[in-house]
């Protein structure tokens, strides 16, 4: 059995709602644990966070970058790099912000960093870009290209509901490749350095 942790800020409820899918589609691949952590939680579910094969990060991009809310998460995971925790573990994430563009690859670039600072090892998105060409549509898959990470459009204006159902997939696909990853990872684990 593989375990993932999913750790995520949200502040109107589109990146739970991302978390939510991405977990979907980790709980798809058989033999896969998965727990959704809340930033807010993450200290007091340290155990849950050391034990997991793979941490998946997940923040709104708001002004280009993370929340302040997962910023004071990702300070706080220095005390599990002293310790090197994470180290070896995989890693992946995924954002949201109400612009198309809205600058979500510095997002998923911070995560990224995060991820490699602890000596993660982390999963890309592994789907190619959609909505590119013109046989394309608003309901393919990684409709907005992303590579790094997993990315999704949520109107200001609306909940939820306003995310596109290709969104959804995406994060959905996100979670099926780090659990698929995280299987194959725990049967032939690296070994640690010296």
């Amino acid at each position: 059995m593989s375990s993932i942790a999913i750790v995520y800020h949200s502040g109107f409820g589109h990146t739970q709602a991302l978390a939510e899918a991405v977990a979907r589609g980790a709980r798809a691949v058989a033999g896969t644990q998965v727990s959704l952590v809340p930033v807010a939680e993450a200290e007091a579910r340290q155990a849950e966070l050391d034990g997991a094969d793979a941490i998946v990060f997940g923040s709104p991009t708001y002004m280009g970058g993370v929340s302040a809310e997962f910023a004071r998460f990702k300070d706080w995971t220095s005390k599990r790099w002293m310790d090197g925790a994470w180290r070896n573990k995989l890693a992946a994430g995924f954002t949201a912000s109400a612009s198309w563009n809205g600058d979500k690859h510095n997002t998923l670039y911070q995560l990224l960093t995060l991820a490699l600072q602890h000596g993660m090892v982390w999963v890309g998105l592994g789907l190619p870009p959609g909505f590119n060409h013109s046989k394309g549509s608003a309901e393919d898959l990684n409709r907005l290209g992303a590579s790094v990470g997993a990315m999704a459009q949520a109107n200001a204006d609306q909940g939820v509901e306003g995310i596109a159902a290709s969104d959804f997939r995406t994060m959905e696909a996100l979670g099926q490749r780090v659990a698929q990853s995280a299987r194959r990872w725990r049967e032939q684990p690296v070994a640690q350095a010296a």
